[in-house]
């Protein structure tokens, strides 16, 4: 059974994600999608809600062959943890790439059978992250075209610096 590993932060998880999550999905016969525990970053939402905004959206999407867990610590480790040797990251622009390339080639030097093959999302997402969508959801802008149905509500519902979200 050929299984990869997409981890992330997932905060939250955009189209981006899904698209990514969709397409590996049809490359492998098991996908796990893994929220990382990162404590250097302050997170808007936990990591039980992020991996059931993972839940739904996959389901919602019809996205089967996949298994959402998270992880804490070296990238390597969870792969050997998880039994699997791929790893998935997305690109989305020329400026990610220097950044995961430093990254692949360091989990690759920490365990020699680490791989990490890169997918690029659909162009309609290449320009969407996380950081935006929660920047654009803190000051009222319209996010239905960047993000899941329950990541939308989620936003909604969260008050974000001094403004409400209006959605």
């Amino acid at each position: 059974m050929k299984k990869a590993l997409f981890p992330g932060s997932f905060d939250p998880v955009t189209n981006g994600h899904l698209d990514v999550i969709e397409r590996a999905s049809k490359l492998f016969d098991a996908l796990i999608v893994s929220v990382a525990v990162n404590e250097t970053k302050c997170s808007l939402f936990s990591i039980p809600e992020r991996k059931e905004f993972l839940k739904i959206a996959c389901e919602e999407r019809g996205i089967k062959n996949i298994e959402v867990t998270s992880f804490s610590g070296l990238l390597v480790d969870a792969v050997k943890k998880m039994r699997v040797n791929v790893v998935i990251r997305g690109l989305r622009a020329f400026s990610d790439f220097e950044f995961e390339f430093q990254l692949a080639l360091m989990n690759r030097e920490l365990d020699k059978a680490c791989e990490t093959i890169f997918l690029m999302p659909s162009p309609e997402y290449t320009f969407v992250s996380s950081r935006m969508i929660k920047e654009i959801a803190k000051f009222g802008g319209d996010i239905s075209a960047f993000v899941p149905p329950v990541v939308k509500r989620a936003l909604k519902e969260k008050k974000l610096g001094k403004s409400r979200i209006v959605l």
